[in-house]
């Protein structure tokens, strides 16, 4: 695992990279005025924030993100570096590579700045796999738009290196169907991301307990919703039409709008009343298991012998033989 903190704060360059990018290079911030006119209040919170109200200037996203930009270049020249060495020793026909990030930044967009919040720009980040296997090779150059979380990856690295992923254990699934060109059939439906703010210097302003200083997203790539624990109402967006996330729809009465937030709703209450983790039984044990024989432990609920099954009541023929070993 190696792991690039470049791009992050403090924003300091070195030289070369300190000056390839200037303001010429910044994109147009995604935002519009309409976000501040009646926001929803974590939304608000966040937009109030240092970061917020910084990324907010133009002067500084002018300064920052070619700074930004320049880091980046930074670390693609190391891994650079990295994968040339992995070519000098032929280890790149047998090492799995996978590029993604924790999150992405908002650099401004939306009026915000940092990780914090559910849109496109924080949650969506990229996802590049190199798989040496001659099974890859049909997808190579490729890109899926299938719903993937990060939990996925852990089960991924242990199906490459030839492992069973205990799926009682590990919650995501493994990509490698993905990547040799037979994506699964009963793949997700909607993606889950969370959030907890309990340690901003704002959640005591917006909650009165710790506890519900969280926030939940539910995407099925056609809507993303946000729901935010303390009494709030949600937030909504269509990613057909709006693909830039400008117009929350959580307060729309509009009946289809209503009927995305129950489903919604529901999605996050079927993933939070799940059993994510059994950890001393599998699924396969639990099947094994399931109508065995009864003749272990002690019986419950036997009222008299007519209750009794009959291969419980087959003779008795003594104790088990033991098995002895020598010294």
């Amino acid at each position: 695992h190696v792991s690039y903190i470049k791009p992050h704060w403090p924003y300091i360059v070195p030289a070369p990279y300190h000056d390839m990018f200037g303001p010429n290079h910044v994109p147009e911030a995604a935002r519009r005025d309409s976000e501040r006119d009646d926001p929803h209040p974590i939304f608000a919170a966040f937009m109030d924030t240092m970061v917020g109200r910084g990324f907010s200037r133009e002067e500084v996203r002018a300064k920052a993100i070619p700074a930004y930009m320049g880091l980046i270049k930074q670390c693609d020249d190391q891994m650079g570096r990295l994968f040339a060495y992995l070519d000098a020793t032929d280890r790149m026909k047998d090492t799995m590579i996978v590029l993604t990030s924790d999150h992405g930044d908002y650099l401004g967009d939306h009026w915000l700045g940092e990780k914090d919040l559910f849109h496109e720009c924080s949650v969506k980040v990229p996802l590049i796999i190199y798989d040496p296997s001659p099974e890859a090779d049909t997808t190579r150059g490729t890109t899926s738009d299938a719903l993937i979380e990060q939990i996925d990856l852990a089960a991924t690295f242990v199906d490459f290196a030839g492992g069973t992923v205990p799926s009682h254990i590990v919650e995501g699934r493994s990509l490698l169907p993905f990547l040799h060109g037979q994506p699964p059939q009963n793949w997700r439906d909607f993606a889950i991301s969370e959030y907890d703010y309990s340690l901003r210097p704002f959640a005591k302003t917006l909650v009165t307990r710790s506890a519900d200083a969280r926030l939940f997203m539910v995407t099925d790539a056609r809507w993303k919703f946000m729901h935010a624990e303390g009494g709030f109402r949600p937030m909504l967006f269509d990613l057909q039409n709006d693909p830039e996330e400008f117009v929350d729809l959580g307060a729309s009465e509009a009946p289809e709008h209503r009927e995305i937030i129950a489903l919604m709703y529901e999605r996050l209450g079927q993933w939070g009343r799940r059993m994510s983790q059994r950890v001393t039984r599998s699924e396969a044990d639990i099947t094994k298991m399931a109508g065995k024989s009864l003749r272990r432990g002690i019986l419950l609920g036997l009222h008299d012998e007519t209750d009794i099954a009959e291969e419980l009541s087959i003779k008795y023929r003594g104790a088990a033989p033991k098995q002895r070993f020598s010294d």
